[in-house]
C-alpha cells in the first residue's frame, strides 16, 4: 500500500495560472516570490531611468535654445547698434553738407554780385551780339526742354543701396563742397582785380574820344598841311573840319573832364575836354557852349551847337585831338567807332 504524501504549500513560491483559451487547458506555472516582486521593481526603476534621461535631455535642449536665443540676441543688437551708429554718422554727415550748402549759397550770391557788375560792363562796351543770341537759344532751349522732359518717362533696374554707399556718397559730396569752395576762394580773390580791370578799360573805352561829335561827316578839310584858306599861303591843319548847319548839335567824342570853356579871334567858342590815356579833345568855331569848366561829360553828351564864330569861313566844327600835348590826326580814333 502506497502512502500519499501531502504537498504543503511553499511560502517562497507562488503559483501562477495561465489561461490562453477558454478552449486550452489551464496551465499552472510557480515562479519565485522574490522574482513576482522584483519584475515590477525592475520595470519601474527603467521607466523612471527614461523619465531622469529625458529631463536632462530636455534641460539641455533648454539651455541649447537659450543659449541661441542669447547669442541671437546679441547679434540683433550689435546689428542694431551697428545701424544706429551709420544713422548718427549719416546725421553728422548731413548736418556738415546743410550748413557747408548755407555758406556756398551765401558765396554764390556775393559772385552772382559781382557777375552782374561785370555784365554792366559787358552790356554796355561788350560785343554781346553773338553772346546774347546764344544766351537766347539756351534759355528758349531749356524752357522746351522742361516741358519735354516733364512728359517723358522714367524707370530701370532697381538696385538696392547699402548703407555703406550711403556713406560714401556723403564723403563724396563733402570732397565735391571742398574743391567748390576752394574754387570760390580763387574766383573770390582774382573777381576784384578783374573788375577793378573792367573798371580801368570801361573808363577807358568810354573815355577814349571815338564818338563822332557832329551830325554831318563831311569832312571838308584834313589834318595836316595844306593851304591856308584866308593867306593862301602854306600852313599846318591841327584837326579835321566837319560841315554843318549853325546850331547843330556837338557831340563829346569821349567821356572827360571839360578843362576849358573859352573864346578868342582866333579859336571863337570853343571848348577843351581832358580825357584817360593823356588824350584832349578840341571842339572849335562853337555857336553855343552848353558846359561849365569842371563838368564831368559823358560820350556822346551834347557840349554845345555848332557854328562860325573865330577865324572861320563858314559853318563848321574844327575837331582836335592831343595825346600828351601833341596834335595827332583825329580820323583813326573817330574811324574806329564808325567803320
Amino acid at each position: 500500500m502506497k502512502t500519499a504524501s501531502i504537498g504543503l504549500p511553499n511560502p517562497r513560491r507562488i503559483t501562477l495560472l495561465v489561461l490562453k483559451d477558454a478552449s486550452q487547458p489551464v496551465k499552472q506555472v510557480q515562479v519565485s516570490k522574490p522574482l513576482v516582486v522584483a519584475v515590477p521593481l525592475i520595470a519601474l526603476l527603467s521607466i523612471s531611468g527614461l523619465i531622469v534621461s529625458l529631463q536632462i535631455h530636455s534641460n539641455q535642449t533648454v539651455n541649447n535654445l537659450e543659449s541661441m536665443l542669447q547669442a541671437q540676441q546679441l547679434r540683433f543688437e550689435a546689428t542694431v547698434t551697428d545701424k544706429d551708429a551709420a544713422i548718427e554718422r549719416l546725421q553728422n554727415e548731413v548736418i556738415a553738407l546743410s550748413g557747408q550748402s548755407r555758406d556756398m549759397m551765401d558765396r554764390m550770391e556775393r559772385m552772382a554780385e559781382l557777375e552782374t557788375e561785370l555784365q554792366k560792363f559787358i552790356d554796355k562796351y561788350g560785343s554781346e551780339g553773338s553772346g546774347s543770341q546764344e544766351h537766347g537759344k539756351l534759355s528758349s532751349l531749356s524752357a522746351d526742354d522742361s516741358s519735354w522732359y516733364a512728359n517723358d518717362g522714367v524707370g530701370g533696374e532697381f538696385i538696392a543701396v547699402h548703407e555703406t554707399e550711403i556713406e560714401q556718397l556723403a564723403e563724396d559730396t563733402r570732397e565735391q563742397f571742398a574743391e567748390m569752395s576752394k574754387l570760390l576762394d580763387e574766383m573770390e580773390r582774382n573777381m576784384p582785380a578783374t573788375l577793378q580791370i573792367a573798371e580801368q578799360t570801361q573808363i577807358k573805352l568810354a573815355g577814349t574820344p571815338t564818338e563822332w561829335p557832329t551830325l554831318s561827316q563831311r569832312i571838308t578839310s584834313n589834318f595836316g598841311y595844306r593851304s591856308d584858306p584866308f593867306s593862301g599861303r602854306a600852313a599846318f591843319h591841327a584837326g579835321i573840319d566837319i560841315a554843318g548847319k549853325t546850331g547843330d548839335p556837338i557831340y563829346a567824342a569821349g567821356a572827360g573832364k571839360v578843362v576849358t570853356v573859352a573864346s578868342d579871334s582866333s579859336h571863337g567858342k570853343y571848348i577843351v575836354i581832358e580825357h584817360p590815356e593823356g588824350l584832349e579833345s578840341w571842339y572849335l568855331h562853337l555857336s553855343k557852349i552848353s558846359v561849365s569848366e569842371g563838368d564831368e561829360v559823358s560820350k556822346g553828351e551834347q557840349i554845345g551847337k555848332l557854328g562860325n564864330t573865330g577865324r572861320s569861313t563858314g559853318p563848321h566844327l574844327h575837331f582836335e585831338i592831343l595825346k600828351k600835348g601833341k596834335t595827332v590826326d583825329p580820323l583813326p580814333y573817330l574811324k574806329s567807332n564808325n567803320e
